[in-house]
């Protein structure tokens, strides 16, 4: 008898949801008629350290694109992350990277 393999799926409880472990995650932020371009781009700046010209680059693909994936990595992190963008006033979301 062959032994009882488990697939490397999980479910999100959330959803309900197929979850590959092994595909990152990402931190996505999104536009909003609230906050000032050149706010986006000190809070890119402050929490992640970004040098200016990229911190300029995704605050323009979120203004222009209407979102920006702005860290990718573990869950966890991301969701990090997002909670930190929700603390400075940022619309953000956290999802499984594309294939």
């Amino acid at each position: 008898m062959a032994p009882l393999v488990t697939p490397a799926v999980e479910e999100d409880v959330a959803t309900g949801d197929a979850v590959e472990p092994e595909r990152p995650w990402q931190t996505v932020v999104w536009d909003d008629p609230v906050n000032l371009m050149s706010y986006v781009t000190h809070v890119f700046r402050e929490y992640f350290g970004f040098p200016r010209a990229e911190a300029e680059r995704l605050m323009l693909k979120v203004h222009n694109e209407g979102s920006a994936v702005v860290a990718e990595g573990p869950r966890e992190r991301m969701e990090l992350h997002a909670q930190a963008m929700h603390d400075y006033g940022l619309w953000a979301t956290v999802r499984q990277a594309p294939r």
